[in-house]
């Protein structure tokens, strides 16, 4: 059997070794927003992250190499955590790389304050006269430095190439725009508008692959295709609607951060659950049954 060993924590999620050229890893029920970690947990966030990527992961592989080895409980290292079953996945190691590849197909989020200031988004000159929420000509590509703690930093095409060397950025840019229009077209079947998202990838036996997770409501802005009206915030499926209720409470966005009240809590992971049903097509719980044994 393969040793395991615990090698890192992020803000949702817990990291093991297995073997020499495995990791597991393993998504929380924790959320975070603004880069802290609130002191609630959302139940079966974690599950609803891990199925999502899963789905994602599969349909995408032909766009996009990534990382997934199994779901599968039976195929699962004992690491000592209670609940594996779906929260968890067997990947292949490989070298994260130090950016975080955003995609934007529409102007919402801090896209949408740093455009009402200059016309331009992280250095992407955009037409004049649109409003919040519009869908953009055509998807573009913000990279962000990954702070450990902290806030990201947004930074220019250039500088990212320079961090990382101009054929792995490119290479990681075109996986990243084609993941995004692929999964923005699948979801937009299923009435789910995907308005940007981030990416991660790493090398592995000299490839950059996809890592980490895939068109999440942790990584991803969804919104609801029916309720879609330009020029004005919109309702969601993902953990905007924690940050609205923190921006409403007043918080300045330095630790700690208020307590959730139990009525946002539920709200927020009835949301998720949407989310996965909505855009894969099937009951929650089948996914559930599906890796478990």
């Amino acid at each position: 059997m393969s040793t395991t060993r615990h090698v890192g924590s992020g803000k949702v999620r817990e990291l093991f070794e297995v073997g020499d050229d495995q990791l597991l890893l393993v998504a929380s029920d924790r959320i975070s927003a603004y880069d802290v970690v609130l002191s609630q947990d959302i139940p079966d966030k974690g599950k609803v992250l891990t199925g999502l990527s899963h789905h994602w992961f599969k349909l995408t592989e032909s766009v996009c190499p990534n990382h997934l080895l199994s779901v599968k409980e039976s195929d699962l290292p004992d690491v000592g955590i209670d609940d594996l079953a779906g929260r968890a996945t067997l990947c292949r190691r490989a070298e994260p790389l130090p950016i975080e590849f955003v995609v934007r197909g529409y102007l919402s989020g801090s896209g949408w304050k740093d455009y009402r200031t200059s016309g331009e988004v992280c250095g992407h000159m955009l037409p004049a006269g649109l409003n919040e929420s519009d869908r953009l000509p055509q998807p573009i590509l913000t990279p962000a430095t990954k702070a450990v703690t902290g806030h990201d930093e947004n930074i220019t095409e250039g500088r990212a190439a320079e961090v990382i060397g101009a054929d792995v950025y490119e290479t990681a840019k075109a996986y990243a725009l084609a993941l995004y229009e692929t999964g923005a077209a699948l979801a937009l079947e299923r009435g789910v508008i995907i308005a940007d998202t981030k990416f991660e990838f790493g090398i592995a036996a000299g490839e950059v692959i996809l890592i980490d997770e895939a068109l999440t409501p942790d990584s991803s802005r969804f919104w609801p295709q029916d309720l879609y009206r330009p020029g004005q915030a919109q309702p969601s499926f993902d953990k905007q609607y924690v940050r609205d209720w923190l921006n409403d409470s007043g918080w300045d966005h330095d630790p700690p951060p208020p307590d959730l009240p139990p009525e946002v809590v539920d709200a927020t992971r009835g949301r998720y659950i949407e989310a996965y049903e909505r855009v894969t097509g099937r009951p929650f719980q089948e996914w559930l049954a599906e890796v478990a044994g």
